[in-house]
């Protein structure tokens, strides 16, 4: 569940308001050892770089067959990249001059990421906000994150980890868990899932220092039906829960697997309607309302 080669970083999102307390920077690394069939960032799955097409930006100059080495690049088809061909060296998407084609995944060196990071500590200090580790499981990197973790608590900068779960809990412990002051935990089907992720929430929950937040992805007809809350619900009330967020229904990642020219799952399309999002949170509700301890968290949705 580890790895010892260098992460490659997906995206850094500033400004978000979304993972986390306050104003916050959310760091997005390569590489998942899970394959959910809902996956929010297909991007960030494989550890290696991606090359995406976007269609709806290609303005057909042609500019990047002119730049492929290898002939790799076909105007006429719809796909427009021969995979099969493509060896990622990313002199297509330097030449796009419309951003319809982009190589997924670049390497940080750790001081130079957390320099980047630390430009925006003004906006964390007076926000109560700090930088936030996402993916992709970023976990799947503990001697990186080890680095960057003591980069940011030199410069007082409040790190928060979002998480799957699944990962080796003696190296978590060792080299990441030390820097973290909060872990968003991602409960998708708790109750029959490895082992491992319930050892591992149940092992975080009775660490004092620091706070685990529990989360619910509402997947429309996976985790959003009352036997699926209600198994989830028993599960974190067994562990020691005491709070947990739903996270609503997001289709957006959906187009990314087409830019990859992978399948698309077959999932909704569209968010979840409001009055989609009341029913759970009322079924949520009426869940935990015989749970002792159990509390719905303040946001995603309000509750």
């Amino acid at each position: 569940m580890t790895e010892t080669r260098r992460p490659l970083i997906v995206d850094i999102r500033r400004g978000s308001l979304e993972d986390g307390p306050g104003i916050r920077s959310v760091v997005f690394f390569k590489g998942c050892p899970l394959r959910c069939a809902f996956c929010h960032n297909p991007e960030a799955q494989e550890t290696g770089p991606e090359l995406a097409f976007a269609s709806e930006r290609c303005i057909r100059c042609g500019a990047c067959a002119a730049a492929c080495p290898l002939g790799a690049i076909d105007l006429d088809s719809p796909a427009r990249i021969d995979r099969g061909r493509c060896d990622l060296c990313g002199m297509c998407a330097d030449a796009c001059p419309g951003g319809a084609l982009r190589l997924i995944g670049a390497w940080w060196p750790v001081e130079k990421l957390a320099q980047w990071l630390a430009r925006d500590l003004p906006f964390y200090r007076h926000s109560g906000g700090g930088v936030t580790l996402s993916g992709g499981e970023c976990t799947m990197f503990p001697d990186y994150i080890e680095a960057l973790g003591r980069a940011l608590q030199a410069r007082g900068i409040h790190l928060a980890l979002e998480t799957s779960g699944y990962f080796d809990w003696d190296a978590f412990e060792r080299q990441i868990l030390p820097y973290l002051d909060l872990v968003l935990f991602d409960v998708k089907l708790l109750a029959g899932s490895n082992p491992a992720i319930r050892e591992n929430l149940q092992r975080l929950l009775t660490q004092p220092a620091v706070e685990v937040r529990p989360r619910i992805p509402l997947i429309p007809g996976v985790t959003d039906s009352r036997e699926s809350l209600a198994a989830i619900v028993d599960c974190l009330c067994r562990l020691g829960a005491r709070e947990v967020s739903l996270l609503p229904y997001n289709p957006l990642g959906l187009a990314m697997y087409a830019r990859l020219g992978k399948p698309t799952p077959a999932l909704p399309q569209s968010f979840m309607t409001p009055e989609a999002e009341r029913r759970v949170v009322e079924t949520f509700r009426a869940l935990i309302r015989g749970q002792q301890g159990l509390m719905p968290a303040r946001r995603h949705p309000e509750a």
